[in-house]
């Protein structure tokens, strides 16, 4: 190790173990955006500094400021996003630094579903050009009457009843979706490999699991996406997935922009193939387009949604500084580890052999007696939790960080 990476593990040792014995340490969160004051209430002032203007935080606390350009302090132990995308974080970055990228997934589900259900009526019932020939009248002669009888069959709609909705990806709001669909008379075709048990709890009974992406294309009316964007699904709707769709079908897009390719959307709708696109997410290409129906992103863009987000991460954030409990992380295990009156290690490292072996070696030349653990590994990281009989020395902590592997440990009194 050179002299460079062992004064940098020095002082981050130093800076985890900042309060004196018997005292509790406060924790610095320097926040980015408008959070929801109810979230921030779960961060006591008494343990708690938050702040726009902090230097060196403990943890950063976000909602749509983009940190792909912004240094990250070697202070930042956590990240946590009010909301389920983290696209504006650079998470492989943190990941490789040993730090937790919380988010805060279904917390804005009801404002998800709702908004998309909005976009189902407005497509089968031509809601916005309705809207916008009636905005358009005037009653100068007094015929207003006669001219919207002889218009209104050109806003001539779909019922939903009988139809069919396909919903890819059968998460909180997915589920929610499909439920709510249901509930209008409409038949659900669902399509998600990687459907959680609890999440398949949730789904009514009768909605009908399609094997794979293309089957559910190839029979739904309406196809709603509710994804997260990766590099699996990027461009998951291109021209050949476009293609499979049901001739005159409906896209929903709630999920992200870039989950559809924009340039075999746009061949769609310029050859009536599609019926209609809804979007939460404008372009420059979509503006004032025929049979697309585009939001200004408000899909969380309620009070309720903006508070369960807020709460969320804000509750993860402190668990995760004051226990070193995971939970809603994108790039970490979940893990919890029943706190006593102990003092705790948490340390993030790559997920090889030999780490847990190599950790527990140190702390027994050192003579520290291992009272309870957990590691838990996902991908290619893990996480472990060590309570232990004494508070560590700063010299024994960054001897731990120093290990081939470790990506980040501190001490928890």
């Amino acid at each position: 190790m050179d002299t460079n990476q062992s004064g940098l593990n020095m002082r981050l040792a130093e800076h985890i173990t900042v309060s004196s014995e018997g005292n509790e340490e406060k924790f610095k969160i320097k926040t980015y955006n408008n959070l929801s004051p109810i979230g921030l209430e779960k961060l006591s002032s008494a343990r708690y500094e938050i702040g726009s203007e902090i230097e060196y935080p403990d943890a950063i606390l976000l909602r749509s400021q983009d940190l792909h350009n912004v240094v990250i302090p070697d202070t930042v132990k956590a990240v946590g996003r009010a909301g389920s995308g983290v696209n504006n974080i650079p998470v492989d970055e943190l990941s490789a630094r040993g730090v937790p990228v919380f988010n805060a997934p279904g917390a804005n589900a009801n404002a998800v579903t709702e908004l998309t259900i909005a976009g189902l009526l407005m497509a089968a019932r031509n809601i916005p050009e309705a809207l916008a020939f009636v905005n358009g009248l005037k009653d100068e002669d007094g015929g207003l009457d006669a001219r919207v009888e002889q218009s209104k069959c050109r806003f001539s709609g779909i019922e939903l009843a009988g139809k069919t909705l396909g919903v890819v990806g059968l998460g909180a709001i997915g589920v929610k979706v499909s439920n709510v669909a249901r509930a209008l008379g409409l038949k659900v075709v669902g399509f998600d490999p990687q459907m959680t048990l609890e999440n398949a709890w949730r789904l009514s009974s009768d909605a009908i699991p399609a094997d794979s992406l293309n089957e559910l294309l190839s029979r739904s009316d309406f196809v709603s996406l509710h994804v997260t964007l990766n590099d699996q699904t990027r461009h998951l709707m291109d021209d050949i997935r476009i293609g499979k769709m049901k001739p005159n079908a409906t896209l929903l897009n709630f999920s992200r922009a870039e989950i559809v390719d924009e340039a075999a959307l746009l061949a769609a709708l310029d050859t009536a193939m599609l019926r209609a696109y809804v979007s939460d997410f404008p372009s420059p290409a979509l503006l004032n387009r025929p049979r697309a129906i585009v939001l200004p992103h408000l899909g969380a863009s309620t009070k309720e949604a903006e508070e369960n987000c807020a709460r969320m991460v804000c509750e993860q954030v402190r668990d995760f500084l004051e226990n070193g409990t995971i939970r809603c992380a994108v790039n970490f295990p979940d893990i919890h580890l029943s706190r006593n009156e102990h003092f705790r290690l948490a340390i993030a490292n790559d997920n090889i052999p030999g780490m847990v072996s190599q950790i527990t070696a140190i702390l027994a030349e050192n003579n520290i007696n291992i009272v309870d653990m957990l590691n838990k590994s996902r991908g290619n990281y893990a996480f472990t939790l060590i309570d232990i009989n004494e508070r560590i020395s700063p010299e024994l902590l960054a001897r731990l960080i120093s290990i081939k592997g470790v990506l980040s440990a501190r001490g928890i009194a």
